[in-house]
C-alpha cells in the first residue's frame, strides 16, 4: 500500500521538477495533485497495451496517483493499472492506487445476453439477492462489496487498495427511498471498516456524478454530512478509534463546476449551507475531481474570460489547473489512454493554479 515514506520519497525524487503545490497530503503520505483515470476506451487489446503504457510511463514521471474500477471496460482497466505497476519502475509503496464497486461488471467484454449474464453470474451464484439490484446493474450490499473488492485486488495484483469508493451510490435512489440508501451506505462501510482492519483497504470514500453536486429536491442528491455521519456510525459499530473515510470522488470542471456553485449540504459548525467543496474541506475530506478534461472536450478549447486567468502552455494544461485550483481539491483526474498526451498532462503540475481569491473571482 502507499506508505508516508514511500510517497514523500517519490515527491523527493522529482525535486523541484514541479510547482511547489503539485503534491498534497493524502492518507499516510503525499499525492501528486494529477491523477490517472481509466473510464473511456472500448474493452479491447489494443486499448490495454495503450493504457499499460501511458499508466508506466506516467507513474515514472512524476504522477502517483491512478483511480479505477472494477466496471471499467470490462474489468480490463483494472488489470492494465496492475500490469502497469508492475512495469513501471517504481514502488508499490510510492503509488496511491484507488478502484470502485457498484456496477455489476462484466469480464473482458459485453456479453449477447447483459440480463443473462447477471442472473448468472450473480443472482444464481449467490452473489446477490435481486432486492439489492437497481436498473439491474447496481449493488452497494456488503457481500457484494466485499466479493468485489476481492476481484479488484486480484486484477490488480495488490494485497491493498489505497481508497476503495462505494461508486455511483445514487443509483440506488431508483430503486429505494433515501433514507435506505444512507442504511445501505452505512453497512457498506461497515464493511469495507472490517475490511480496513486487516489491511485490505487503507480507507474507503464515495464516488458519484451526480449526488453531491445538485440541489436539495434533486431526485439524485444525497447529504454529504449525512454520508459522513452514517461512515462514523460504521466506525464506532466496527469498534475502531479513527473513520476510514478518507475521500469523495466527483465531476469538476471550467464546464460543471456545481461542486463549488450549488450550496446543498449543511456546515458542520455553522448555520449555514455550503458546496460540497466547502463541506468536504470543513471536515478534512479529501476531494478528487473526476472529469477535469470533461471527458476530452476542454482538450481543445476553455471559456476565454477563465482560459486568460490560468497558467499551462495548452488548453488541456489548463483546464487541469482549473480543475487544481478549486479549494479542497487534492487531485485532478486525466483520461490518459493515449501515450501522446502523457507529457502534456504531466507537464501541467509545472505550473502554479489559481490562488483561492483567484479562483473565486472567476466566479464573480
Amino acid at each position: 500500500m502507499a506508505t508516508s515514506q514511500g510517497t514523500w520519497g517519490y515527491r523527493d525524487r522529482f525535486g523541484d521538477a514541479f510547482a511547489r503545490t503539485y503534491f498534497r497530503r493524502f492518507g499516510p503520505g503525499v499525492a501528486s495533485s494529477v491523477g490517472l483515470g481509466t473510464y473511456l476506451g472500448e474493452p479491447t487489446d489494443e486499448r490495454d497495451d495503450r493504457y499499460r503504457e501511458c499508466i508506466a510511463e506516467a507513474l515514472e514521471s512524476g504522477i502517483n496517483v491512478v483511480d479505477t474500477a472494477i466496471n471499467y471496460r470490462c474489468q480490463r482497466s483494472e488489470r492494465a493499472v496492475g500490469d502497469a505497476l508492475r512495469r513501471a519502475s517504481v514502488d508499490r509503496e510510492e503509488v496511491v492506487v484507488a478502484t470502485k464497486g457498484g456496477f455489476l461488471p462484466f469480464d473482458g467484454s459485453r456479453p449477447e445476453d447483459p440480463a443473462a449474464y447477471v442472473r448468472e453470474q450473480f443472482l444464481d451464484a449467490g452473489l446477490l439477492d435481486s432486492e439489492d439490484l437497481a436498473r439491474g446493474s447496481h449493488a452497494i450490499a456488503p457481500d457484494f462489496l466485499d466479493a468485489m473488492l476481492d476481484r479488484s485486488l486480484s486484477n490488480l495484483g495488490v494485497d491493498t487498495v489505497d481508497c476503495y469508493y462505494v461508486h455511483n451510490p445514487e443509483t440506488q435512489l431508483h430503486a429505494r427511498s433515501r433514507e435506505a440508501v444512507y442504511d445501505a451506505l452505512e453497512a457498506a462501510f461497515e464493511r469495507l471498516e472490517r475490511r480496513r482492519a486487516v489491511g485490505d483497504v487503507g480507507g474507503y470514500g464515495v464516488a458519484t456524478w451526480e449526488a453531491f453536486r445538485v440541489p436539495r429536491g434533486h431526485d439524485a442528491y444525497l447529504s454529504l454530512p449525512e454520508v459522513v455521519a452514517r461512515a462514523e456510525a460504521a466506525a464506532e459499530t466496527v469498534g475502531v478509534d479513527d473513520v476510514g473515510l478518507l475521500a469523495v470522488q466527483l465531476p469538476f470542471n471550467v464546464a460543471m463546476a456545481d461542486a463549488f456553485t450549488v450550496s446543498a449540504h449543511r456546515h458542520p459548525t455553522e448555520e449555514r449551507d455550503v458546496s460540497a467543496l466547502e463541506y468536504a474541506q470543513a471536515v478534512g475530506l479529501d476531494v478528487v475531481a473526476s472529469a477535469a478534461l470533461a471527458q476530452g472536450e476542454l482538450a481543445a478549447s476553455i471559456p476565454e474570460a477563465v482560459d486568460a486567468e490560468l497558467r499551462g502552455d495548452t488548453p488541456a494544461q489548463r483546464a487541469i489547473n482549473f480543475a487544481r485550483s478549486a479549494p479542497g481539491v487534492t487531485t485532478a483526474l486525466v483520461g490518459t489512454s493515449s501515450p501522446a498526451h502523457v507529457p502534456e498532462n504531466v507537464a501541467a503540475g509545472t505550473f502554479e493554479p489559481l490562488g483561492a481569491r483567484a479562483f473565486d473571482a472567476v466566479f464573480e
